[in-house]
């Protein structure tokens, strides 16, 4: 059975999109300790980061760097964190964000009252944080879709 998160890579659930190539994709969590909170996924499913191969797990962590990057020039914060946790979705998954402490750094933070409407803004702003520091080329078009332009 495809995970949630097979079913937003595919368009079968809608996400909001900050990044996308071959191997994974960047997307808007819809329950963020910080504005701007992404999750880096392969677009394969592996249960856990334990279980990745070598190649894949290095790949995830080179577009978390570019993607902390990206947040930290779009919110102005002095660090950009990752965590990877997967106990919510067995589908691996890295947790970037902007941080401004370490106390902040808990899924006891996460907003459940996040609107779409922040969550779109919040992504367009690594969106475009991204484009500025020339990754524009693993932005995808639409920030409701995967596919980069052909």
């Amino acid at each position: 059975m495809a995970s949630v998160f097979s079913k937003i890579i595919s368009g079968e659930f809608s996400g909001l999109f900050a990044w996308a190539d071959d191997r994974c994709v960047a997307f808007a969590t819809i329950e963020p300790i910080s504005a701007g909170h992404l999750l880096v996924v392969p677009r394969d499913e592996v249960p856990a980061f334990t279980q990745a191969d070598d190649d894949l797990l290095a790949h995830l962590a080179r577009v978390a760097k570019i993607i902390g990057r990206a947040q930290e020039q779009a919110f102005e914060a002095p660090r950009a964190a990752l965590i990877i946790a997967g106990f919510e979705v067995a589908h691996l998954h890295l947790h970037v964000l902007p941080a401004w402490g370490e106390a902040q750094l808990s899924f006891a933070n996460a907003r459940k009252d996040a609107s779409h409407a922040e969550l779109a803004a919040s992504t367009e702003k690594v969106r475009a944080a991204l484009r500025a520091q020339g990754q524009g080329a693993n932005v995808p078009v639409s920030i409701s879709s995967p596919e980069l332009a052909s």
